[in-house]
């Protein structure tokens, strides 16, 4: 079977990750216990988790004329990713995120740096690149006008557009028309939908709002998604010891576009997108932490 081919336009960052058993109060200083550095940015981590999981891979984003900028480029050299399309902007800082662990659970402050600078234009002049892809996978840490560009160019070509709305932002209707899929957690779809996130709801009834293709990520707990007749289904997590969330719904993207690819099922490729994810938890580190395809398929007959 050939390799699908799949093109990732998005975020390149360095991750800034300190370990801590207690999340500090407005003005306090304390003690953190370990900090580590990895390269990251949702495009560049969904990038890596579908290379690792058997697609051929474009990486279509920006770094700065920086050291961060080289690691990032070597970095996913290293995962036999297309970095052809990469732009190296000068007297721009590569994007950066700092990360705080605490309790298997992160908070994120991102700057976008470079990533700002990744315009229609650099879209445009890829149109046979995409044109040739399988899937175009997007998320929004890169300016809207890049992502909306790239969802209307992929739909004009024919090519199935899968959006991970995060940061999120209430979509045009017509936009999200041309989604083959989107891929929200529960307080992304409630912003996507302009609901009042103080009104509790289950997860079936924020799907049911929803007119479009959806998977919705639900942590813990699996995924959540609505079949083509309109049925709405679980997928359940998996039991892992979980070490570090960060980079779990890239990981998730990731493996649903390279199952999508290949021509398997809604259900299939979120039964196998969960099983990826819950491994990705189980290592320090997004894109450390992403997993093989034979890693996920062992993974999947022990957890059946």
């Amino acid at each position: 079977m050939n390799k699908p081919k799949i093109t990732v336009i998005g975020s390149m960052n360095i991750d800034m990750v300190t370990e801590t058993d207690i999340m500090p109060n407005q003005g306090e200083t304390i003690f953190g216990s370990v900090f580590s550095s990895f390269t990251g940015g949702k495009g560049a981590n969904q990038a890596v988790a579908c290379a690792r999981l058997g697609a051929h891979v474009t990486m279509v984003g920006c770094v700065g004329e920086d050291s961060f900028g080289k690691q990032l480029m070597e970095a996913l050299e290293k995962e036999s990713i297309d970095t052809k399309n990469v732009k190296t902007v000068p007297h721009i800082t590569t994007g950066v995120a700092s990360i705080t662990v605490c309790d298997n659970d992160n908070r994120i402050i991102v700057i976008p740096g470079a990533n700002h600078c990744l315009l229609p234009d650099d879209v445009f002049s890829l149109k046979e690149i995409i044109a040739g892809s399988d899937i175009v996978l997007l998320q929004q840490e890169i300016p809207f006008i890049t992502v909306e560009a790239s969802i209307k160019l992929a739909n004009e070509l024919g090519v199935s557009v899968i959006l991970n709305p995060a940061p999120a932002v209430k979509l045009p209707k017509e936009l999200l028309e041309m989604i083959h899929i989107i891929t929200p957690n529960e307080y992304e779809l409630a912003i996507l939908l302009g609901l009042d996130d103080k009104q509790e709801r289950t997860y079936e009834q924020l799907i049911e709002l929803y007119p479009h293709r959806i998977v919705m990520t639900g942590g813990s707990k699996g995924a959540f998604y609505k079949t083509n007749d309109g049925q709405i289904r679980q997928q359940p997590g998996r039991k892992v010891e979980a070490v570090d969330t960060t980079g779990a719904g890239d990981t998730f993207n990731g493996a649903l576009a390279v199952r999508l690819s290949e021509g398997s099922t809604l259900e299939e490729a979120v039964r196998f997108a969960v099983s990826a994810s819950a491994l990705s938890v189980t290592k320090l580190g997004a894109q450390s932490g992403m997993p093989l395809r034979t890693e996920v398929e062992r993974f999947m007959e022990i957890q059946p």
